[in-house]
């Protein structure tokens, strides 16, 4: 028979347990959808009633049924970890948990995906690898030092959303897991950005292209009757300018508009040799620039869902991004190609000059431009551009150099077959 401190000490252990499941069961009713699931492996393992015979064996019997319990219990809590991590990834929210250290244990799809890393070369590194964020920002750590709960917190850094933060103590009181549910809204966010910058840009442009198209008509009047030396002032500056200005009006109305895309299943490599090393090829004279090439075999045969002319466009606007940061060096660009679970990755590096920390979670908005003559619309248009792709464009960078890394999700097979079978 045991002793009564080691009865105690068992059901505190029980206790907590019973906590944790409950606990679970609030934090899937706080999901916003309704599911059922189902798992057999999850029945023999962690159903209550399994677990309740358990100890009322551990209060008969000895020694031994008292080491099985402890085992079971353990066993268990990391079953719903290793479990729920199915259901979790269902769920377009960040859903990650944290131990008392700060490392990640659990980490769903979506939040993967967002910040573009491997799931599981996340598990168990410090949640700062995650986040990319100072530790004094990480409200999951803020929670492991103080001890306080978040409820429905509006975070407003480079990862803008809804943060719910909970705490989930072991039989001492000592926090053993930090759960965040974070409703990620960047996208949600960019979104109004660009309808908000997209309705200004088309008054304003509307207003100012029509008094520039009487101009321009009256010019080329003009033109017929002024003298020969006259004649080219109209023809090189005059003309030219308003054309000029007619361009930069066009690029501001094409943020206002829902372009057409004409998607088509293509090999991303196909895309990369014969596009956009043919295309940038040229510019490597003219610029007097060096690019290196380093595409994965992996992809020769990898299809992805895309408008190569859009795609084209994106290419561009990083190249000219990097000319216009060019140092004092020599500009060397590298692009390279690989795949990282069902998404293809492309980064684009070059050696500039880099982009200052205090301006770099603004680069991606509509009109912000650091050159004096620039719109502020290329990296803004090439983010839409990859975003209407279903994926994200994201950037590094530093004194020696800037990085911008695409994700295009890889086409499955079955949407392969159904484009083929509508066609």
């Amino acid at each position: 028979m045991l002793p009564n401190d080691d009865i105690i000490s068992h059901e505190k252990r029980i206790e907590e347990l019973e906590n944790k499941v409950r606990f679970y069961e609030e934090l899937v009713n706080q999901l916003p959808h309704h599911f059922t699931y189902k798992n057999p492996h999850i029945g023999l393992q962690i159903k209550k009633t399994r677990t309740t015979h358990s100890i009322q064996n551990i209060k008969k019997e000895n020694k031994e049924a008292d080491f099985q319990l402890t085992c079971d219990s353990l066993f268990l809590f990391e079953q719903l970890e290793t479990y729920f991590i199915h259901i979790f990834d269902a769920f377009s929210h960040h859903v990650t948990f944290v131990d008392a250290k700060g490392n990640i244990t659990l980490c769903n799809q979506a939040a993967a995906d967002d910040f573009g890393v491997v799931r599981n070369d996340i598990i168990g590194k410090p949640i700062q690898q995650l986040l990319q964020l100072p530790e004094e920002k990480i409200k999951a750590l803020e929670t492991l030092r103080t001890g306080t709960e978040i409820y429905n917190e509006e975070v407003l850094d480079k990862n803008y959303g809804i943060l719910n933060n909970r705490i989930i103590r072991d039989y001492n009181g000592e926090i053993f897991r930090v759960i965040s549910v974070f409703h990620y809204l960047n996208t949600e966010r960019d979104a109004e950005k660009f309808s908000l910058a997209g309705r200004i840009a088309a008054g304003i442009a509307h207003e100012v292209r029509n008094p520039l198209t009487t101009v321009r008509g009256y010019l080329q009047f003009l033109q017929e009757t002024v003298s020969p030396s006259n004649k080219e002032l109209f023809e090189n500056l005059l003309i030219p300018e308003l054309d000029r200005a007619n361009s930069i009006i066009t690029k501001f109305l094409a943020i206002s508009k829902t372009r057409e895309f004409t998607r088509e299943p293509f090999p991303i490599n196909t895309f990369l040799r014969e596009y956009i090393q043919q295309l940038l090829a040229s510019e490597v004279f003219l610029h007097n620039i060096s690019i290196d090439y380093n595409f994965s075999t992996e992809l020769d045969d990898v299809l992805v869902h895309i408008d190569r002319h859009e795609l084209v466009q994106v290419f561009l606007n990083l190249f000219q991004n990097a000319v216009d940061a060019q140092g004092e060096k020599k500009l060397s660009i590298q692009i390279t190609s690989y795949r990282l679970d069902n998404f293809v990755r492309i980064t684009f590096t070059d050696n500039g000059i880099g982009i200052p920390t205090a301006i770099q979670e603004y680069i991606f908005d509509p009109f912000f431009s650091t050159k004096d003559s620039g719109t502020g619309l290329g990296l803004s248009v090439t983010k839409k551009i990859i975003q209407n792709h279903n994926g994200t464009l994201k950037m590094t960078s530093n004194q020696d150099g800037t990085t911008f890394t695409i994700s295009i999700p890889i086409l499955p097979k079955t949407t392969l077959e159904r484009l083929n079978d509508y066609k």
